[in-house]
This record gives structure tokens, sequence and C-alpha cells, in this order.
């Protein structure tokens, strides 16, 4: 289902685990039910989130890597020139 991007395959899927009775798995499915339209989505459209998220990633790393060394401006330098 994620790798080929069905996305309408997941009804199917959920039902046969509610029927294969996987305790397990009973909070994953409520969390799905949920936010049944987003995971959909998320599982048929192309568009993702990565590249934003790797921004983030890198500038938490930075801040991290500059705790209690030097002030914002050399934070900010860092973040700009990275």
């Amino acid at each position: 289902i994620m790798t080929e991007r069905r996305g309408s395959d997941l009804d199917a899927w959920i039902e046969q685990v509610r029927a294969a009775d996987l305790p397990e798995l009973s909070p994953f499915l409520r969390g799905l039910d949920q936010d049944h339209d987003a995971a959909v989505a998320g599982l048929t459209l192309p568009f993702t989130n990565g590249p934003c998220e790797g921004v983030n990633t890198k500038t938490k790393f930075l801040k991290r890597q500059m705790y209690g060394r030097a002030g914002f401006q050399l934070l900010r330098h860092r973040i700009l020139l990275g």
C-alpha cells in the first residue's frame, strides 16, 4: 500500500486487520480512524514535506551543537551558510 501509493486499498487492509483480531494494532487502527482522510491522502498524493523537515532537523542540530558556545548572531550566520 505504501510503496505503490494505493490509499484506496487502506479500508480493505483495515478490515482485514480487524478480522484478524490483533490487539497490538488496535491503538493504531483507532488513530487511523480518527485521521482517515489524512491517512488516505498521505498514501495517495505524491506530495511530501520531506524538504521542510530536513531544514528543521538541520537547524535543530546546529542549535544543539552551538548550545552555550556563542550568541544568536553566530547561530544565525551558521544557519544561513548551511
